[in-house]
C-alpha cells in the first residue's frame, strides 16, 4: 500500500514539474514575444518614411480643404508650385494628412527668382484659422539675394525660424538650384534644429518659457494658437512664386 502510495506521489510530482517547465517556457516566450514586438515598433519608428512618391500629392492635401489646388502640380519628381495670383479659391497651402509630433523632417527645395515660401510644422487645421501660419511655426524659403524680405533682417532669410531666430550663416544656394533642408523637432529634449546644405545653422527651444519668450519678441505676439500646438501637421507654403519641393522623408523619434 505504501509503495503505491509513493509510486501515486511521484507520478504527481512528476506532472507537477512538468506543468511548472510548460508555464515557463510560455513565459519566457511571451516576454520574448513582447520584446520583438517593442524592438520592431521602435525599429519601424525610426526608420525613414517618404512623404513623396514622386508622382502622385497622395498623403497631402489643400489646408482646410479635401482637395489639391490645380496651382501644384508633380513635374519630373517634384512638387511644383505655379501660382496663379487671379485665383482666390482656398486650399493653396499643403499640409500633410497625417499629424506629426516629434521628429526629422528632410527635403530639397528649390525656390524661383525673388521667390519665398517656407515649411511649417505643428499646423492645426480649423475653418475659422485661414493660413497654416496662423498655428505652424515656419523655416523659411526664399530667394536671399532678390527677395525684399532678406533686407527685413537675417530672421526672415532662407533657413531661419521665420522671425525668431536667424541662422549662424547664409549657406543657401542661389535662385533655381536645389537645396536640402533637414528639421529637427524633439519636445522631450526641448529642442528644435535646421541644417541647410549639411550645415546646423539655427537652435531652438520648442515649447516653455524660453519659447514662450521668443514669441513674444517677434511678429507672432498676441497670436491666439499660434506655436502652443506640439502635434500638427507638415506645410508647404504658397507665398505667390514658384517654389519646387523633392524628396520629402519624415523619420518619427
Amino acid at each position: 500500500m505504501k509503495t503505491i502510495s509513493y509510486f501515486a506521489l511521484a507520478l504527481t510530482l512528476m506532472a507537477g514539474c512538468k506543468e511548472a517547465g510548460k508555464k515557463n517556457t510560455q513565459d519566457a516566450a511571451s516576454k520574448e514575444e513582447k520584446t520583438v514586438t517593442a524592438k520592431d515598433e521602435n525599429t519601424n519608428k525610426s526608420e525613414w518614411v517618404s512623404l513623396f512618391d514622386g508622382k502622385t500629392f497622395a498623403g497631402w492635401h489643400g489646408y482646410n480643404s479635401d482637395k489639391i489646388s490645380p496651382e501644384w502640380s508633380v513635374q519630373d519628381g517634384a512638387m511644383v508650385l505655379t501660382p496663379d495670383n487671379t485665383n482666390k479659391t482656398g486650399g493653396k497651402n499643403l499640409v500633410t494628412d497625417k499629424d506629426y509630433t516629434d521628429f526629422e523632417l528632410s527635403l530639397e527645395w528649390k525656390i524661383s527668382e525673388g521667390g519665398n515660401s517656407g515649411v511649417f510644422w505643428g499646423v492645426k487645421e480649423d475653418p475659422e484659422l485661414h493660413e497654416p501660419y496662423q498655428t505652424g511655426p515656419e523655416i523659411q524659403v526664399l530667394d536671399n539675394e532678390r527677395h525684399p524680405d532678406a533686407k527685413a533682417g537675417k530672421t526672415h532669410q532662407s533657413g531661419a525660424l521665420y522671425d525668431m531666430v536667424p541662422p549662424s550663416e547664409d549657406v543657401a544656394k542661389p535662385a533655381g538650384e536645389w537645396n536640402t533642408m533637414v528639421l529637427k523637432i524633439d519636445h522631450r529634449s526641448n529642442e528644435g534644429k535646421v541644417w541647410l546644405n549639411g550645415v546646423e545653422i539655427v537652435k531652438f527651444p520648442v515649447q516653455g518659457e524660453a519659447w514662450k519668450e521668443m514669441v513674444k519678441k517677434s511678429k507672432f505676439d498676441g497670436w491666439k494658437g499660434f506655436g502652443i500646438y506640439e502635434t500638427g501637421k507638415i506645410g508647404l507654403q504658397h507665398h505667390g512664386n514658384q517654389v519646387w519641393f523633392r524628396n520629402i522623408k519624415i523619420k518619427e523619434l
